[in-house]
């Protein structure tokens, strides 16, 4: 006998369950739902009540900032700044440069008395070195060609000199002309270390011992 119901088969024919989920075929990628989950709009609408409980505005959402209006003095910079040629910062760095090695060779800090103004004030008050005193002088006698004297007064200025001198041909050469030097990459550690090194050797130059002593300007 045959049987009508459409539940029974051949035999060794297998039944599909029409009403079993299928299984996606290999590489097939499931469309995204469009609903939304449940409890998804009311959490949303809970997070901005709490927000605006919190004295928050409707204009400005969470993790927004109203800008601030610049004031006169900032809007003349900044005009300035889009107006000036490429050349102007690199230029007025190079003055200040300047300036600063003229006065080094006019005033000639060789020949000054320790107290000559301008006089470093932790000197003057303590009688210690800062971490900066001699370095005008150290800069004359880099400008007279005279290396160890330039040491002897601040040797960690002689040593970061070339380093400094590179990084500016190299940022004034990019914005003045547009060269591409090799870039100078100085790391996080190598910049700590230095400063580590440069606060060894003010608290050394001020020790009374021997050879310590020899730092001393």
């Amino acid at each position: 006998m045959t049987s009508v119901d459409g539940s029974a088969g051949q035999p060794g024919q297998q039944v599909s369950d029409t009403s079993a989920p299928q299984a996606a075929p290999p590489g097939a990628v499931a469309a995204p739902h469009a609903e939304a989950l449940p409890g998804e709009g009311v959490a949303h609408g809970h997070a901005e009540g709490a927000w605006a409980h919190d004295g928050g505005s409707a204009a400005w959402p969470p993790g927004a900032y109203q800008q601030v209006e610049p004031d006169r003095l900032t809007r003349f910079v900044l005009r300035v700044h889009a107006r000036s040629p490429r050349w102007a910062a690199p230029l007025a760095a190079l003055g200040c440069v300047g300036i600063g090695m003229a006065y080094a060779l006019v005033s000639d800090p060789t020949r000054s008395d320790p107290d000559a103004a301008p006089s470093c004030l932790l000197k003057l008050t303590t009688g210690l070195d800062c971490p900066g005193c001699g370095g005008t002088r150290a800069l004359w006698y880099v400008l007279h060609g005279d290396l160890p004297a330039a040491a002897r007064h601040h040797f960690l200025f002689v040593f970061a000199l070339p380093f400094l001198a590179y990084l500016f041909v190299a940022w004034a050469g990019k914005q003045a002309f547009g060269w591409r030097l090799p870039e100078l990459r100085i790391s996080s550690p190598v910049i700590a270390g230095f400063l580590a090194v440069w606060l060894a050797f003010s608290v050394a130059r001020n020790l009374p011992w021997a050879p310590f002593t020899a730092l001393y300007v």
